[in-house]
Order: C-alpha cells, then sequence, then structure tokens
C-alpha cells in the first residue's frame, strides 16, 4: 500500500489574486482552514504517513512550513500520531516533474509514491487506485474526471483512453473543443512505480529539463505514453475541484458544504442548515446568541451556510449559502448570499456582499455593494463605494462613494 505523497505547490496562483498575491495558493483559506489541510487529512485517515511539500518560492516555502513544521500541528488537531511533513530541499526546480524528481533523490525513495498537485480538493479512494495500478503494473496511474462541460475542456488535459483504460496519447489544454480526444480530462494526480524514478534521472528527461521542460502534463506524461506506453487511466468516481480561480473556489465551496459531513467540516448543527465551528466557551456564547437572533426573526437564513469561531451578527441580517471564517464581525442590516468572508473581517451596516469573496482581516465600512467582485486581504472599503466584477488587490483602500466596475484595482 501506498504510504508517501508528493504534493507539488511551485504555481504562483495567479489566476486567483488578488487572494494569493501574498499567501501561498496551498495555504488559501477554504472553509476556514487551509486549502491543502484537506487533502493532507484525507489523505493521512487512507494510510498515507509521509507527505513532502514540492516548496517553490518564498511564499510557499515560508507560509507552509511556519503554518505546518514537520506535522505535529496537525498530528495533533486530527490525532494521526504517525503523520510527518518533509520540504523539499533548498534546489530550484522547474517544474512539477522535476519537483518530484528532487524529493525522490535526495530523500532517496525507492517505492511507488502519490503524487497530488496543492491547489485540489477531491474525493479518493486509495486503495481502489493502488489495487487498479498494480493489477495494470502500470508505470504511472493517472486519476481522470469525465467532464460534462465541453467548454471547460480547454483548461486541462485530455486523455484518449482504450477499452483497457490505457492512455493512448495525452493532449495538454487543447486548443479547441474539437482536438480533445475524449471528455476525460488529467486531475493532476497519479501514482509512480518504483521504476518512475529511472525515468525522470534518464538521458532524456536530463535534457528536456535543462529546457525547462519539466511539466507533468505537458511534457512528462506525453513522453512517458511515447517510450513505454504502460500509463493507464483511473476514473475518479468520486468529487474534484481545481481551485485555479475565484469562480472555481467559489463553486467547490457550496458544491462541498451541501455535503461533507459536520465531522469533515468540524462543525456542529445550530439551526437548519447553518452550522457553526468552535467549542469554547466564548464561542458558545455567541453561537446562542446567534440562534436566538435567528429564532426571534433578526437573523434571516436561507441554503448551507457556515459560521466559523467568534463571530459576532448584528441585527436584521440575512445570510444565504455564505462561509463566515473566524473572528468576523457582521453589523446590523448586512446582506451576504453565495459569498465567502473570510476571517478577522469587520463588515459594515447595510453593506450587501453578493457572490464574492472578501479576503483576510477586511474593513467594510457602511452601506457598501460587493458583487461579483474578489477583495484581497487586508484592505479598507470606504462608506458607500460599489465594486461590481471587481478585483481589489490587498492593502490598498477604496475612498468613500467610489463605484467601480469591471476592473483590477492594484
Amino acid at each position: 500500500m501506498l504510504c508517501k505523497t508528493i504534493i507539488p505547490l511551485g504555481g504562483l496562483g495567479t489566476r486567483l489574486r488578488p487572494l494569493t498575491v501574498e499567501t501561498s495558493k496551498a495555504l488559501v483559506r477554504f472553509l476556514n482552514r487551509p486549502l491543502i489541510e484537506f487533502t493532507i487529512v484525507k489523505l493521512a485517515k487512507q494510510g498515507i504517513t509521509e507527505f513532502y511539500m514540492g516548496v517553490s518560492g518564498y511564499l510557499n516555502y515560508k507560509e507552509v512550513y511556519d503554518y505546518f513544521g514537520e506535522g505535529l500541528k496537525i498530528r495533533l488537531k486530527y490525532d494521526l500520531p504517525n503523520v510527518r511533513i518533509r520540504y523539499q530541499p533548498n534546489e530550484e526546480s522547474v517544474g512539477s516533474a522535476d519537483c518530484a524528481r528532487i524529493i525522490m533523490e535526495y530523500y532517496d525513495i525507492k517505492e511507488p509514491v502519490l503524487v497530488v498537485q496543492g491547489d485540489l480538493i477531491f474525493d479518493l479512494d486509495l486503495q481502489d487506485m493502488w489495487m487498479f495500478h498494480t493489477k495494470n503494473n502500470s508505470l504511472m496511474t493517472i486519476a481522470v474526471k469525465y467532464l460534462e462541460k465541453e467548454e471547460e475542456l480547454i483548461h486541462f488535459g485530455v486523455a484518449d483512453i482504450d477499452h483497457e483504460n490505457k492512455i493512448r496519447r495525452f493532449v495538454e489544454k487543447p486548443k479547441t473543443m474539437k482536438e480533445a480526444p475524449s471528455h476525460f480530462i488529467n486531475t493532476g494526480i497519479y501514482i509512480l512505480s518504483a521504476h518512475f524514478r529511472d525515468f525522470l534521472n534518464s538521458d532524456i528527461v536530463n535534457y528536456m529539463r535543462q529546457r525547462n521542460m519539466m511539466d507533468f502534463g505537458q511534457h512528462i506524461i506525453p513522453l512517458a505514453i511515447q517510450m513505454f506506453g504502460n500509463v493507464y487511466a483511473y476514473e475518479l468516481k468520486g468529487y474534484w475541484f481545481d481551485i485555479g480561480t475565484p469562480e472555481r473556489y467559489l463553486e467547490a465551496i457550496f458544491y462541498l458544504l451541501r455535503r461533507m459531513t459536520l465531522e469533515e467540516l468540524e462543525a456542529k448543527p445550530l439551526i437548519y442548515n447553518v452550522r457553526v465551528q468552535g467549542k469554547s466557551k466564548e464561542s458558545t456564547m455567541l453561537h446562542q446568541e446567534i440562534l436566538s437572533k435567528i429564532i426571534r426573526g433578526e437573523i434571516k437564513t436561507d441554503g448551507e451556510i457556515l459560521i466559523g469561531r467568534h463571530v459576532k451578527i448584528g441585527k436584521n441580517v440575512s445570510l444565504s449559502d455564505c462561509v463566515i471564517d473566524n473572528y468576523t464581525i457582521i453589523e446590523d442590516e448586512v446582506t451576504i448570499n453565495r459569498s465567502v468572508v473570510m476571517d478577522r473581517c469587520r463588515i459594515g451596516a447595510k453593506t450587501s456582499i453578493i457572490n464574492s469573496i472578501v479576503g483576510r482581516h477586511v474593513r467594510v465600512n457602511k452601506n457598501v455593494k460587493i458583487i461579483n467582485s474578489v477583495i484581497g486581504d487586508d484592505t479598507i472599503i470606504g462608506d458607500n463605494v460599489v465594486l461590481l466584477n471587481t478585483k481589489v488587490w490587498t492593502h490598498k483602500e477604496v475612498t468613500p462613494n467610489a463605484h467601480i466596475e469591471n476592473m483590477i484595482f492594484s
């Protein structure tokens, strides 16, 4: 059985900006926790004990190492006594496959290994995928997902699969839908056989590495198929999301909010579909206060709602399909619909937030409208501001009465 996982974290998360301007994509807040924490816990509960973080660049290394360390925090939090987290040595990689090569060489990994990209949320039966891999004596097994929406195929690698689930060819981000050989996309989840390390150290791959051609999807997978042939596709039946854009972030949030158990959400029910997090005396008192306001009609709720620890909510507030993170204060007459408000924010009275993401430690003043927008961390939004289809970068201040549409405020 597999016990080791490599998680490449080399991307800059440009499509998710401004949430990733100063934050590693792996640590973007997701359902009131760092995104990558879901991956580690899910895999650890299925037998993975060694996690190797493919950190690259300052943000990815500093933030991930400072949060996870060698794994003590997550071991204690989730009762995972055998989990250990290690990091890519101080050697620059030139792609996700090069990251895997460096880690396998440095830590002398000679057995099969699972590779999972760091910006995913997924449901994987690891034992079933492992059995599929060994049954086919595969050099590499790629978890694929059937994508119904044809127009989205151009954003992913697409596999051409034969009747035995062997991958005949692989088209990375086809330019048109006609170039896509199927609806099965590469999920960025791989099992590499013990022999794959030798392949990554071969002369031809070394030649490609010198030319910065070491991306799994674009370079290494097509080469492996061409040279060896025994690369197989394992169909992922559970959910899978690439958290690459604000739109996909919100889509994943509200899909999972409807399907995750209370245990997975680290929450307890409050009333209807309102779930709350936190067990401290202060959190419990605030939960009771929120419950009383819901019962009295001072807080109206609809859809799926997740409220974090130490959250304060005023009167005449409307919440519908939303996530409110820890230490946030919601003042009177606020409306939040299909949106995420991250931790330690203050949302001023008579504000409306619709289909938007508000980053960490944001101050939104009174009578503000935020619609289809993304607000970066540590920003201030003045009174009477309207933001429509707008991205506001970190540490910015939007002056009162501004009306901003369809732009990047950086």
